[in-house]
């Protein structure tokens, strides 16, 4: 079976937070892939500094400080770190919740806290317990010190800018009403910028110490997540929702450093028309070369299924959403349920989710009523129907397939090495076998076994399932590598190991 990707891999896997350090190469902070790589502007090479397998979790923001230490908020696991310049990593705190945005100013460092009655609070890199100086933040992020000598900070969800003294005080709002605050930045003549995380890509100019006048250009970045100026004041953003570094001229124009991609891909699914949909954890995404389109910043879309004109996603952190492209429109369907990751569509429109977390497969019917399918699996990543309406699951924990028939489960393929995705074309079932990075072909009549490609980038399983939840937080999602079939027999399948999809064609005499 010959393939080629969809779109090209992606360098980084998501970009958060960002900062120019010693070395004049721009840092980059990548959440999802647990990971911070530098960016030579001038090249666009990118060079993994903090690897994932390091003692950072989720990097989301970073800042440098006087003596060339990067300083790191750990979201997830609620940490602070200093890596030194020799790069030597030490905590600093975790004594602070969701730490996010992060600022250096001179040798005193500020954090503030993402979630609803968080704090902006001063920590002592050489002892001591966090100095509060403000509190009630309505999910602070990104911040900065201001020409004036205060830290500015956004409210993301009440779309307001602060600023406090560092040596604290009571905030003043200094802008409000702007567009899904996500950062705040300052260029170098000291206008104050603020990014969205909208899909839009909009950005705010506020001329704070001039006019007063207020600019918003759209750059069509979608997700914005941060910004740093170069000393010519060049202005370069990340994307947590594609990655990527992109400069964006004061007009709006934009000119690719670092191309965007995919941050994931988990599920994969292809229309009646061909179209083909990723899920991509922070959005659904359509894979294309040159660029990956942001379909929707549908928030925490890893599984992903097309049936009749609609889409149905699941979110690893409890809920099954329908979405209709055409009407821009979403329906929560579940709520509350334990990891469910790959999902199917019956004959009779009603939806089939492997319940990973339960170690069960549900249902899910018309009027939104979940009933247990099955159950007794240890960890069931996919499901997939063939002709006869019987369905597939992939229990990745067990190494095997099983056909679920209205009885007891039946054991189709075992022996595997974390089966993930699962998908059936005619007689034939395909599946990922992640744990061996290849696709198996199984007849279904006769159980003959094929490896239809491997070497394929995708993602080794992780040892332990991660938690969903820290400080009230969404976790990393699990990886996982999903399988579809097209209109015209192509398979498509989420390389998840470098962050692309691709398109598996049949060969003459498959199949």
């Amino acid at each position: 079976m010959s393939h080629r990707r969809r779109n090209r891999p992606s360098p980084l896997r998501g970009s958060n937070g960002i900062a120019f350090g010693p070395d004049g190469r721009l840092h980059v902070a990548e959440f999802l892939a647990g990971r911070i790589s530098a960016v030579d502007l001038a090249s666009g090479e990118v060079e993994v500094v903090t690897p994932a397998d390091g003692p950072l979790q989720s990097p989301d923001d970073l800042a440098f400080g006087v003596d060339g230490s990067m300083y790191v908020t750990d979201l997830v696991p609620g940490r602070v770190w200093r890596r030194d310049p020799r790069g030597v990593c030490t905590l600093v705190s975790d004594a602070v919740l969701v730490p996010n945005g992060i600022a250096c100013v001179g040798e005193r460092l500020f954090v503030n806290e993402m979630r609803v009655g968080g704090r902006l609070v001063e920590l002592f890199p050489t002892g001591g317990d966090p100095v509060v100086l403000a509190d009630g933040l309505a999910m602070g992020n990104a911040m900065q010190l201001g020409p004036d000598g205060c830290l500015y900070y956004p409210h993301m969800l009440t779309g307001e800018v602060f600023r406090i003294s560092p040596d604290g005080g009571p905030p003043e709002l200094v802008a409000a009403e702007v567009h899904e605050p996500v950062a705040v930045r300052f260029d170098r003549g000291g206008v104050l910028v603020v990014l969205s995380r909208g899909a839009a890509g909009i950005v705010t100019r506020v001329d704070l110490f001039g006019s007063g006048e207020r600019r918003i250009v759209t750059t069509g970045v979608a997700g914005l997540d941060n910004a740093a100026f170069d000393g010519e004041n060049r202005m370069y953003v990340s994307s947590f929702a594609s990655g990527g570094i992109t400069e964006v001229h004061p007009d709006g124009r934009t000119r690719e450093v670092v191309p965007r991609g995919l941050v994931g891909p988990h599920g994969v699914a292809v229309d009646a028309g061909g179209t083909v949909y990723a899920g991509d954890h922070y959005r659904v995404a359509i894979p294309a070369d040159p660029e990956v389109v942001t379909h929707e910043l549908l928030i925490f879309t890893h599984g992903i299924a097309a049936d009749r004109g609609l889409l149905h996603v699941t979110s690893q952190y409890g809920d099954v959403r329908t979405h209709d492209p055409a009407r821009r429109t979403t329906r929560v369907r579940a709520t509350g349920l334990a990891r469910p990751t790959g999902i199917a569509v019956r004959g009779d429109g009603t939806l089939v989710v492997a319940e990973a977390g339960a170690g069960r497969v549900v249902a899910i019917d018309a009027d939104d009523r979940v009933t247990v399918v099955a159950d007794g699996f240890d960890e069931p990543l996919d499901v997939a129907f063939d002709a006869g309406q019987r369905c597939y699951v992939s229990d990745e924990r067990r190494g095997a397939v099983y056909r679920l028939d209205g009885g007891p489960s039946v054991s189709v393929v075992d022996g595997l090495v974390a089966p993930q995705g699962v998908a059936v074309r005619g007689d034939e079932l395909f599946i990922v076998e992640a744990g061996r990075r290849r696709l198996l072909a199984v007849r279904l009549d006769t159980g003959e076994r094929r490896i239809e490609a491997d070497d394929l980038a995708v993602g080794s399983p992780r040892t332990t399932t991660p938690e969903l939840f820290t400080h009230g937080m969404p976790g990393v999602p699990r990886q996982f590598a999903g399988l579809a079939t097209g209109p015209d027999g192509s398979l498509y399948l989420s390389a998840n190991g470098e962050g692309s999809v691709l398109r598996l064609s049949p060969t003459a005499g498959t199949g």
